[in-house]
C-alpha cells in the first residue's frame, strides 16, 4: 500500500486533529467538555479536542457521530507505522458500516497541518467526499496538508489528541497483514468500544 494518500485511493479515507491552542470549555461539577472526546478503545483511552473555531463543518461532523453512538463498536482498520492509524468505517469482521450523515466540505486551507497527534478527515479523491471516517496522524504529513497560497486541497485537520498519544502509539505497532483484499489491517481487531464527550 502506498503511503501516498492514494492509500488503496484513499477510498480507504482519512481524518485528523488539529495541533491548535484553542481553549477548552470546561463547565463545572462534571459537566460535558463540549469540544473534548474520549475514544475508549480495546488498547486503552485517547482524548481529542475538536477545533470548532478553524473546521466548524469537520469538527460537527465527527461530533454527530460520536453523539450518536456510531463509531462504537467499529475499529481502526488501517494502521501504517510512521504515517496514521485510521477509523471510522469498519467492523470487526472488515464489513464496511454505511456512513450516516452528508459528505462534508473540504476545510484542508484552515492553516491547520496534518502535525503528529492531530485528527483530520478520510475522503476519497473527491476533496468534498469525508464522511466518517478519520485518521490519527503518527508523524508530521505534511503531505497531506492544504496551501492556501495555491489553493491546493488537502486532508482537513479538525482536532488533536490531548492525551494518549502512548495508546496511538501501541495501536500503531500492532501487527498487520491482508484481509478481504485490503491491506495494513491489523490482525487482532483494534476496538472503539466508546467515544464519548468528556467530562471534567
Amino acid at each position: 500500500m502506498s503511503r501516498r494518500i492514494g492509500l488503496v485511493g484513499l477510498v480507504w479515507l482519512l481524518a485528523v486533529p488539529a495541533l491548535t491552542g484553542a481553549p477548552i470549555r470546561k463547565p463545572a461539577g462534571g459537566a460535558a467538555m463540549a469540544d473534548t472526546y474520549v475514544l475508549e478503545t480495546n488498547q486503552g483511552n485517547i482524548t481529542i479536542e475538536l477545533d470548532r473555531q478553524k473546521a466548524p463543518l469537520h469538527a460537527a461532523n465527527f461530533a454527530s457521530y460520536a453523539d450518536s453512538g456510531f463509531f462504537d463498536g467499529l475499529i481502526f482498520h488501517r494502521v501504517i507505522r510512521d504515517f496514521m492509524i485510521q477509523a471510522g468505517g469498519h467492523t470487526p469482521d472488515m464489513r464496511q458500516k454505511p456512513a450516516t450523515g452528508a459528505k462534508v466540505k473540504n476545510e484542508s486551507l484552515n492553516g491547520l497541518k496534518n502535525l503528529r497527534g492531530t485528527l483530520a478527515a478520510a475522503r476519497t479523491s473527491d476533496p468534498d467526499s469525508a464522511s466518517s471516517q478519520f485518521f490519527i496522524n503518527l508523524k508530521d504529513n505534511a503531505f497531506l496538508d492544504g496551501d492556501p497560497r495555491t489553493q491546493k486541497v488537502g486532508y482537513s485537520v479538525f482536532g488533536r489528541v490531548t492525551a494518549g498519544m502512548d495508546v496511538v502509539d501501541k495501536i500503531a505497532a500492532v501487527r498487520t497483514g491482508t484481509q478481504g483484499g485490503l491491506n495494513d489491517v491489523p490482525t487482532e481487531p483494534v476496538v472503539i468500544k466508546s467515544v464519548k464527550k468528556a467530562t471534567k
